[in-house]
């Protein structure tokens, strides 16, 4: 069965199984930021959370195994799996600076700008393998989003670029 699979979609290093676990942790650690995001009707939710979270880890699992294979042999090519989390870092950030709108000297988004970003190091430490590094994060970020930003919007004032505490 194995040697089909290999076959029919090509042999990897890592294994289809842990694959599909490093995938499927990604997304519903990212599901679950999405899903406050969605639930407070802003404009990155559900899918785009998950969706950057399933992505950082699928670019990162193809990285390490373009690291485990090492082009077999060829010692002209060299892979650096940072370059490849660095440019996910800066793509991610462009993202979540679509997220932020300003409109009349308001700033608005940056919690979301800020999700979109924290969902794709979710998913880098998804694909990398390091599941309860990923599961610690995602505990964090939704009690900050859910439980910090209940008890910020009744007890306290909107910090900045959160004008309305709702952010």
């Amino acid at each position: 069965m194995d040697a089909m699979i290999d076959q029919l979609l090509g042999p990897t290093s890592i294994g289809l199984g842990e694959i599909a676990i490093r995938l499927g942790m990604a997304t519903v650690l990212t599901m679950v930021i999405g899903w406050e995001r969605e639930r407070r009707d802003k404009p990155a939710g559900l899918r785009t959370h998950m969706l950057v979270g399933v992505g950082s880890a699928a670019f990162y699992i193809v990285a390490a195994e373009l690291l485990i294979r090492g082009f077999e042999g060829n010692s002209e090519v060299r892979v650096d799996p940072i370059r490849i989390v660095q440019g996910l870092i800066g793509g991610i950030g462009f993202l979540g600076a679509g997220a932020i709108l300003q409109s009349k000297g308001d700033v608005r988004g940056l919690t979301t700008a800020a999700g979109i970003w924290v969902a794709g190091a979710i998913g880098l430490a998804c694909g990398a393998g390091f599941h309860a590094i990923a599961g610690v994060v995602a505990a964090f970020v939704f009690v900050i989003l859910l439980v910090i930003g209940r008890l910020q919007a009744r007890f306290g004032e909107p910090s900045s670029g959160e004008a309305d505490g709702q952010d």
